[in-house]
């Protein structure tokens, strides 16, 4: 039996997934839905400090409460910011994760914080300035929540019928910077892990995109060319759990039986694409330079 253990985004909680966890729930498989502290959790006692530790630790949990047994397949899906204590959890229980989804996420990385994923830039660079203010006065410290018209500034929300961006704003809790500010502490275990990428288009990402990454040589990207790597696209926006839960609860489905899209591998003997040769002819024109600067004139009419 597969069990799912599904990892709730920046200011949300188990009640996205209701849906999603409802429909996986009747397709047979065994569901987990993680309440992360001081979100949709146990609140943090007076003057604890929530961090991404903290978030881990709630997964930890999560993991730790499916039972042993040898039928018993795990597959640990992190949405939006929950990909980064999901990540941070598998890492530490690497030899009992059969795959991690990433659902419209970034790739976590040792040493980044989950900072660097915000896709507001102007918001990065505000809550970057917060870095310095030391761990004890960081502690007391959240991001409110977004307003209804906010939401799109963290991803976005097309396909959202109005009374579930409704719902996500009235149950949206502030986040607590820690966990946007600690530094994701990787052993390199997880690196064994299989994964698959969930790409919702109208959030900007496709695996068109992804695959024109990697041929342009930023060897960042080189893992996802891993047959162990596959990928799925979704024709919506951020939140597929509420626009689409009956294609996303297919696609977990499929990846958890391991299909997806295989990126091609990178030739190495032809190098990046940007620096092969150009594939057209280009002819030979004749030009004058002044300075700097080619001038290249077309042909003086006879």
């Amino acid at each position: 039996m597969t069990a799912f253990i599904l990892v709730p985004g920046m200011f949300t909680g188990t009640h996205v997934w209701q849906d999603t966890a409802a429909r996986l729930t009747a397709a047979g498989a065994e569901v987990h839905t993680v309440a992360l502290t001081g979100l949709d959790g146990p609140r943090a006692a007076t003057g604890a400090t929530v961090d991404l530790e903290t978030h881990i630790a709630d997964v930890l949990a999560a993991v730790d409460s499916v039972g042993v047994a040898e039928d018993r397949r795990i597959v640990l899906v992190g949405h939006d910011y929950g990909i980064h204590p999901a990540v941070g959890a598998a890492d530490r229980r690497a030899e009992r994760i059969e795959r991690i989804v990433y659902l419209d996420s970034g790739l976590p990385r040792d040493g980044v914080p989950a900072l660097a994923a915000v896709p507001d830039q102007s918001l990065r660079e505000r809550l970057a300035a917060a870095v310095g203010t030391g761990e004890a006065e960081r502690a007391e410290q959240t991001l409110p929540p977004p307003a209804l018209h906010e939401w799109p500034r963290w991803g976005s929300t097309e396909g959202v019928p109005d009374p579930a961006l409704d719902r996500l704003t009235a149950l949206a809790a502030p986040q607590p910077l820690g966990t946007l500010l600690q530094p994701l502490r990787l052993t390199g275990a997880v690196g064994r892990v299989p994964t698959t990428g969930v790409l919702c288009t109208g959030n900007g990402s496709s695996i068109e995109l992804i695959q024109m990454l990697v041929r342009l040589g930023d060897p960042a990207l080189r893992p996802l060319t891993d047959p162990r790597v596959s990928f799925f696209e979704l024709p919506t926006g951020h939140w597929p759990m509420l626009s689409c839960p009956a294609a996303l609860t297919d696609v977990l489905l499929r990846a958890a039986a391991g299909e997806g899209h295989r990126l091609e591998p990178v030739d190495d003997a032809a190098g990046p694409a940007h620096l092969r040769p150009f594939l057209m002819d280009v002819p030979d024109v004749a030009r004058e330079r002044h300075g700097r600067v080619d001038l290249y004139l077309p042909d003086a009419e006879e």
